[in-house]
């Protein structure tokens, strides 16, 4: 068993994000998962109603201000997520044929049938083609169109088991006409930006055209073009993967959701699509996210698999900024413990020689202020320096420097709340919120905190970056600081 007593939540650099569910959302639990290593709440739009995110949100913020902890708060939208709809259990056994409609001929269609369910996206059955696939729950039930009739699918099960109402639905090889943006989305994309959460993430984008209109979105219904949410793109679709470099361009945060991501492509090709997604996140300085499933046994169980451990730090070794926790902390029996187990895995990943760059990493970003960053990173490898301290309005400044994921700590001084509450995804950066006009004292200010809380000592040299900040001409300052 991993000693989480050995492990203190604010010594990792990966950062963690942890979904929300009726065994997670009280004060007292959300307290004990910041303690053990929560960086960012995750609501999931997918279940529960506003009254109840609303509710999470309200603790959420009570605890972080009680604990004077920084954590970032992401809405999830559902997107257009097709489920079944069925009267009652269907039994799909292997060559078993079932029947399949959707909703907009639930009416003219009797009863349920024991062998027989709908779709609830109204219109489909016209998209679909003979030799389709319709996989449910992940893919662990795969039905096969052998018949197209006017309002029916003949279907054949290749891949049995139980099907039930509501579960999810893929059908990876039909190019459907579904918006990215739903009705329901909408919805809840006006309560999330009403409540000014700091993420929102976008399920099943396929192009940065995507995106592009979700920010217009936000920006008309907040009327301001600063200060916005940071969109998460969701990488689970092989659109997305063939048009992933214009997404990353566009995006905010990248998010790799495997659950979907194996269903829509294969599962034989989703460990390559990681890395890869990855790989390109870190070249563009996008913060990048990894989820599903990385500790999903410890749902029912107070331990996870020796396979699980491995994926949180394999997550860590590629350099993800996050690593992502759904049903674990969602619906699962051990929410605080299984957030402070894989803090320990990071932990003990990150003090591993396993974890080391050990060449500069590369960066299609190519700018003046970009080199600036850089020789701030070398600069800190080359002197006994303790931590890199900067001021960062927008907070780009910050998520360059961790691109490099130096070995110093990362302390950021800001005046923004907004990014000061993003900085809670970026790898390594602790981040300090200051209600100061005059961006010029905040690095005094940071340094003096830092050296209260314990995280800096009389003797400690400090890189200090005073990032691009608005003083006459633009500043691009670097240089060594000894604390007094």
């Amino acid at each position: 068993m991993l000693h989480l007593s050995k492990i203190k939540a604010g010594n990792k650099k990966t950062k963690i994000v942890a979904t929300i569910g009726p065994p997670s959302e009280s004060k007292e639990k959300l307290k004990e998962m910041i303690k053990s290593g929560l960086n960012v709440a995750r609501l999931n739009f997918s279940h529960n109603d506003h009254s109840w995110h609303q509710k999470v949100i309200d603790n959420v913020r009570s605890v972080s201000e009680e604990l004077g902890t920084n954590v970032g708060i992401m809405g999830d939208l559902q997107g257009p997520r097709i489920r079944v709809s069925t009267g009652s259990d269907i039994d799909a056994r292997r060559g078993k044929e079932i029947l399949v409609s959707d909703v907009s001929f639930r009416k003219n269609i009797d009863d349920f049938s024991s062998e027989m369910f709908f779709l609830d996206y109204p219109g489909i059955i016209k998209e679909l083609k003979e030799g389709h696939e319709i996989l449910i729950e992940d893919g662990i039930i795969r039905l096969r169109v052998i018949k197209k009739e006017k309002k029916l699918l003949r279907t054949k099960v290749i891949d049995g088991g139980i099907i039930k109402n509501h579960k999810g639905v893929n059908i990876p090889a039909a190019d459907l006409s579904i918006d990215v943006i739903t009705e329901k989305d909408k919805k809840d994309l006006k309560f999330l930006l009403k409540n000014e959460v700091d993420f929102i993430a976008l399920s099943f984008v396929k192009s940065g055209n995507d995106i592009a209109r979700l920010r217009n979105m936000i920006k008309k219904e907040l009327g301001r073009d600063q200060d916005l949410p940071h969109i998460v793109s969701k990488i689970e679709r092989a659109e997305a993967i063939e048009n992933l470099e214009e997404i990353i361009d566009e995006t905010d945060v990248v998010m790799v959701a495997r659950g979907d991501l194996a269903t829509e492509t294969s599962p034989a090709h989703l460990a390559v699509y990681q890395k890869k997604i990855v790989a390109s996140s870190l070249r563009k300085a996008t913060p990048v996210i990894m989820a599903t499933e990385m500790l999903n046994s410890m749902i029912d169980h107070p331990r996870p698999t020796r396979a699980e451990i491995s994926d949180v730090s394999n997550a860590v070794i590629d350099h993800s900024d996050a690593v992502m926790l759904s049903g674990e902390t969602a619906n699962g029996k051990y929410p605080v413990e299984t957030v402070g187990i894989m803090s320990s895995i990071i932990h003990s990943t990150e003090e591993s020689p396993y974890d080391d760059i050990y060449k500069v990493m590369q960066t299609n970003i190519e700018s003046d202020y970009a080199i600036i960053i850089k020789s701030a990173y070398e600069l800190a490898k080359s002197f006994d320096t303790k931590a890199i301290a900067m001021i960062s309005v927008s907070g780009f400044t910050a998520r360059l420097i961790s691109h490099f994921r130096p070995d110093q700590e990362i302390f950021v001084a800001t005046n923004n709340q907004k990014t000061h509450h993003q900085m809670s995804i970026v790898w390594g950066v602790d981040s300090y919120y200051f209600k100061e006009e005059n961006l010029e004292v905040l690095i005094d200010k940071l340094l003096a905190e830092t050296k209260k809380d314990k995280k800096l000592k009389k003797g400690d040299k400090v890189v200090v970056i005073l990032g691009r900040v608005p003083c006459g001409e633009k500043m691009r300052l670097v240089g060594i600081r000894e604390i007094k």
